[in-house]
């Protein structure tokens, strides 16, 4: 799952996790530290099994966007364009964790446009939240 770097976008994917969970459904959760931070004490201890967050870095090539700002909650205004920016940068990251992990399916935000689903052969469905 990869979800828009906004907290009103994760947490409706992470509900959609716990339903998922009961069908014995497992998930990887991919967000960035600071996103997933705010959503690590969310997710009861019988979910700890079938509910994995996964790390996405974003670049740091972009000084005026440290990690704290990787995420749209209390991020100025005018950065929103760069965190943009820096997500569709950290795309070969993404990559990576598709590869490692060979998932059937990818349920990401319709704010992200990333075809890389298709390269894995993985079936790539958008979550409106």
């Amino acid at each position: 799952m990869l979800p828009w770097l906004a907290y009103g976008h994760i947490s409706p994917f992470l509900e959609l996790a716990k339903r998922l969970s009961h069908r014995n459904i497992a998930t990887y959760l991919c967000s960035t530290p600071a996103n997933l931070s705010s959503i690590k004490n969310k997710i009861p201890g019988k979910y700890s099994s079938s509910i994995h967050l996964l790390e996405l870095h974003l670049p740091d090539f972009l000084p005026q966007l440290p990690p704290h700002n990787h995420t749209t909650n209390g991020l100025p205004p005018n950065l929103l364009s760069t965190l943009r920016k820096a997500l569709d940068s950290s795309k070969m990251d993404f990559s990576r964790i598709l590869k490692s992990l060979q998932p059937d399916l990818l349920i990401h935000d319709i704010l992200i446009e990333w075809p890389l689903a298709r390269r894995f052969r993985t079936i790539s469905r958008q979550f409106l939240s």
